[in-house]
């Protein structure tokens, strides 16, 4: 039978893709991912997207927020929380961990739980431990929900200081010196993982850079200038991850470089140039975040020393099995040569952050920069690739 003449029913509307911004987290970095994420929902086309704006508390419940940018800046010197924002102090927001239902369910203690629709895509915008280090990739990877940013691997080594300088140096990347104490060698025998330090500043002399080896944001960096304030700076590091990593101060200038994932593969920005702070010791959380030092952007650099870098900065992406984007910071030495410091598989992502500076510059503003990433991650498969 013909169905030609049939009253035919109107083609449903295809639905935008559901973009679930997950930020704040359980690690030291919890504001600064609030500030990342309202440039983040600021930022994302609303004609192309729908949102779903998903906080994680500081002692890790997820919560469903307010989608509301304007909250989440840093006001009078203080960072913004999830708790801030939250709809309801006790909901709590569940992912699906079944790959064929990606249905987000929301519920409060007393009362029937609320389908929120599906996701098709998960922009993490969360630092440190907890959310950039793999955990949350890996529940994602589990649920089989696409997300933003590298994968379970490669945010693991893109996180741990130690690792990250391993695999640089198998693929032929330099690093600077530096030694790990780790927690078991400072508990078991405190006098002599210190002595460890001190001959490590005997051979390559102080100041040192005493780090958390699984932190951000410069947070719970001491700059030691000699032997009396190394146990305040391992104190300080140990607040924030139990493993700690010391680093030889290199001379020369700070340079960063962004790498992007396009349809042909990464490429890098132009690079940026961070010029020593004028009012603090070095470039920390406060200089970064709070005083917002400026960077210069593009980097004066020659028009050879700019190929290299942002070579490197690729093969940095690379060697990690990164995807998404990555941040890579370098010295250029004063002898001219390009050592490498660390990848941020989630840099800093407000409008003035070096990140989207660099691909402004480069040609690529902050709006298109959130669409690329979204699409990027859309394209990728979960699961082995």
């Amino acid at each position: 039978m013909s169905t030609e003449n049939l009253p035919q029913s109107p083609e449903q509307p295809s639905r935008k893709p559901r973009v679930a911004v997950v930020f704040g987290g359980r690690s030291s970095e919890h504001g600064i991912s609030v500030v990342t994420a309202g440039a983040v929902l600021r930022a994302i086309d609303r004609s192309k997207y729908e949102v779903l704006p998903i906080g994680i508390t500081r002692d890790g419940r997820w919560a469903l927020t307010a989608d509301a940018p304007e909250r989440m800046a840093i006001t009078d010197r203080r960072t913004p929380t999830v708790e801030d924002l939250a709809e309801s102090a006790e909901g709590g927001v569940v992912l699906p961990v079944d790959p064929a239902n990606r249905e987000v369910v929301y519920s409060e203690p007393g009362s029937v739980p609320k389908a929120l629709g599906e996701v098709d895509v998960v922009f993490p915008v969360l630092h440190g431990p907890y959310g950039e280090d793999g955990t949350l990739q890996g529940l994602l990877e589990l649920s089989g929900v696409p997300y933003v940013g590298a994968g379970v691997l490669a945010s693991a080594v893109g996180q741990d200081k130690e690792y990250m300088k391993r695999v640089f140096t198998s693929f032929g990347l330099k690093v600077g010196p530096y030694v790990v104490i780790r927690p078991r060698e400072w508990q078991r025998d405190e006098s002599t993982a210190r002595k460890r330090i001190v001959d490590f500043a005997g051979e390559h002399g102080w100041p040192l850079f005493v780090k958390p080896a699984r932190a951000g944001s410069s947070i719970g960096i001491t700059k030691v200038e000699g032997l009396a304030g190394l146990d305040e700076a391992v104190a300080e590091a140990q607040r924030h991850d139990p493993k700690i990593i010391v680093e030889a101060a290199l001379r020369g200038r700070e340079i960063e470089c962004g790498v992007l994932e396009f349809e042909d593969g990464p490429r890098a920005s132009v690079p940026a140039e961070i010029p020593p702070p004028e009012t603090h010791a070095y470039y920390d959380f406060e200089a970064k975040y709070i005083d917002s030092t400026p960077g210069i952007v593009p980097a004066p650099l020659t028009s050879g020393e700019t190929d290299e870098v942002r070579e490197l900065a690729v093969r940095a992406f690379e060697a990690a099995s990164c995807e998404g984007l990555v941040r890579a910071d370098f010295f250029l030495t004063e002898d001219g040569e390009f050592v490498i410091n660390e990848i941020n598989t989630m840099p800093g992502f407000t409008p003035i952050s070096m990140y989207p500076q660099m691909w402004q510059a480069s040609g690529i503003g902050y709006g298109e920069l959130v669409d690329r990433l979204i699409q990027a991650a859309l394209r990728r498969p979960t699961g082995l690739r």
